[in-house]
C-alpha cells in the first residue's frame, strides 16, 4: 500500500503518518526532513529530488507512506502511484493550536519528523503562513488538483475525531486480514 498524507501545516500529516506506518508496517517518509539542512536552510533540490527518489525506490513493491505536500518533490512519482491521498483539511485557527501545542512540547528540540539540526521554532513568518500564506486560493486548488490525479482512494479528514474514525477503521481492515 503507497499512501500520501497532504494537508495545512499543522494538522496533523506527521503523526497520522507515524500511526498509518506502524498500522500497516510501512516505513514512513516525512517531507520536512528531506525539505531542510540544519538550521531550517532549505536543501538543495537535486538533493531532495535523489532521497525522494531513493525511498521510492526501496519501496517500489513493499509499499510507503509519505507525509507532506512539497508539490516541487517527485509529484508525478508520489501521488500517481499512491492507492490513498489522505488531505487534512483543518481550520486555520485548529492548525495554529496545534503549532502551538507543538512548539511548547518540543520547544528547542527536533521532533521526530523534522531534520536534523531543525529546532522547533515559531516565529511570526510561521504564524503567517500557518493563517494567511499556505491557505491562499491558488495552494487550495493544488490540494483539489492531487486528489484528482490519485488513481486509488481519497478522504478528506477536517477533524481530530474524524482521524480517529479512520484509524479505527485501518485497525478494523488490518484486523480482518
Amino acid at each position: 500500500m503507497k499512501i500520501s498524507i497532504i494537508g495545512y501545516s499543522g494538522s496533523g500529516k506527521s503523526t497520522l503518518a507515524a500511526h498509518l506506518g506502524e498500522l500497516y508496517g510501512l516505513p514512513v517518509l516525512h517531507l520536512d526532513s528531506v525539505q531542510f539542512l540544519p538550521g531550517w536552510q532549505d536543501r538543495p533540490r537535486e538533493e531532495r529530488e535523489r532521497m525522494v527518489a531513493a525511498f521510492l525506490d526501496e519501496h517500489e513493491e513493499s509499499g510507503w507512506v509519505i507525509d507532506g505536500t512539497y508539490s516541487s518533490l517527485l509529484p508525478e512519482r508520489r501521488f500517481d502511484r499512491s492507492d490513498r491521498i489522505i488531505f487534512l483539511d483543518f481550520s486555520r485557527i485548529t492548525c495554529l493550536f496545534r503549532v502551538w501545542r507543538r512548539y511548547r512540547t518540543y520547544r528547542g528540540r527536533v521532533r521526530f519528523s523534522a531534520a536534523e539540526g531543525c529546532p522547533e521554532k515559531l516565529d511570526r513568518a510561521f504564524v503567517l503562513w500557518v493563517l494567511r500564506d499556505g491557505r491562499t486560493p491558488e495552494r487550495r486548488q493544488k490540494y483539489r488538483d492531487i486528489l484528482a490525479r490519485c488513481p486509488g482512494e481519497t478522504r478528506i479528514l477536517g477533524s481530530q475525531r474524524a482521524i480517529d474514525r479512520y484509524l479505527e477503521e485501518c485497525r478494523r481492515e488490518v484486523n480482518a486480514e
